[in-house]
């Protein structure tokens, strides 16, 4: 669950999404199979790094008890995250999308 400090609006309350989040990777080279990374790796690495947001109140988690949880701020969040974890000579973390709704995502990519 989170809130949006400052909103105007139902966002500003208390409430929650089903979160959705693509990762975006490119590669320099494949590796000895011909592939850029194992899907598999991606998704255990990602859901490693999200797993403390589930059933949490987002805005009592580092950073966002700093900045709005904004499905923005999340996908950088997650980026910078991954990048740090997954990025190499060969791989680079080239974007997040967080989705919080069927027609609703924030896309973050540097």
């Amino acid at each position: 669950a989170h809130q949006l400090k400052g909103y105007m609006g139902k966002c500003e309350k208390l409430h929650g999404h089903n979160w959705k989040v693509q990762v975006y990777v490119i590669a320099e080279r494949l590796n000895e199979i011909d592939i850029a990374m194992d899907f598999h790796e991606i998704k255990k690495i990602t859901n490693e790094l999200i797993a403390p947001l589930d059933h949490s109140v987002l805005n009592e988690i580092f950073p966002f008890t700093e900045r709005n949880p904004s499905s923005e701020n999340i996908a950088k969040w997650i980026y910078d995250g991954l990048v740090k974890k997954i990025d190499n000579e060969d791989i680079h973390v080239s974007a997040v999308t967080v989705w919080e709704s069927e027609t609703a995502s924030a896309t973050y990519y540097e």
